[in-house]
């Protein structure tokens, strides 16, 4: 735990940097300042409003986008055993080779058999891929696009990068909906 200052509540290394970077903030020339805002007065308020209309309901709701890591209705206890690497792996896919194309329905494909196999948990290997200036591969940027699509995000509940053992960030776990949670949020 860091100390803080008393005046401000900063950390000593918080209030060393601001005192850095104030120091080298100049002041701007009076040509330079910007005019004070003119105020001009609001237009009226229109005597009648229209009436709000709501929304009809949609037949498919949104569901939450997804990111490595990123959890949502999953509890603490099986988000933290997920990127653990601790659930078991009923499935693997390895779509090294394959063109983006390829991999898609690849991808499709495997999500859709193991869902309707009642599996729970896939995993995914894009590898890490490395292009010149060090970005990382295509597979690799593109899958976890993939899978907030409605056609495979109707099957995953969340995904993260894998445990170094399985792939580490070349590779995702890929926990399913069981049965009945992928069938109603096709239904939505």
């Amino acid at each position: 735990m860091t100390k803080k200052t008393p005046d401000r509540g900063l950390s000593h290394a918080d209030a060393a940097l601001w005192r850095h970077v104030a120091g080298t903030v100049k002041p701007l020339a009076k040509g330079d300042r910007p005019k004070a805002a003119i105020s001009a007065p609001l237009p009226p308020t229109p005597k009648s409003v229209p009436p709000i209309v709501p929304k009809a309901p949609t037949t498919r709701s949104a569901l939450p986008a997804l990111a490595p890591g990123v959890t949502p209705g999953l509890d603490r206890r099986t988000a933290q055993r997920l990127k653990k690497g601790e659930i078991a792996v009923d499935a693997r896919l390895d779509l090294h080779g394959l063109t983006q194309e390829e991999a898609h329905r690849a991808l499709a494909r495997f999500l859709a058999r193991s869902a309707d196999a009642g599996r729970r948990c896939v995993l995914v290997v894009t590898g890490k891929g490395t292009k010149a200036g060090g970005a990382g591969g295509v597979l690799r940027a593109s899958v976890p696009r993939w899978l907030n699509e409605p056609e495979l995000r109707a099957h995953v509940l969340a995904f993260v990068h894998a445990a170094p053992k399985d792939g580490g960030t070349g590779a995702l776990y890929i926990l399913l909906k069981r049965r009945r949670e992928a069938r109603k949020s096709r239904e939505r």
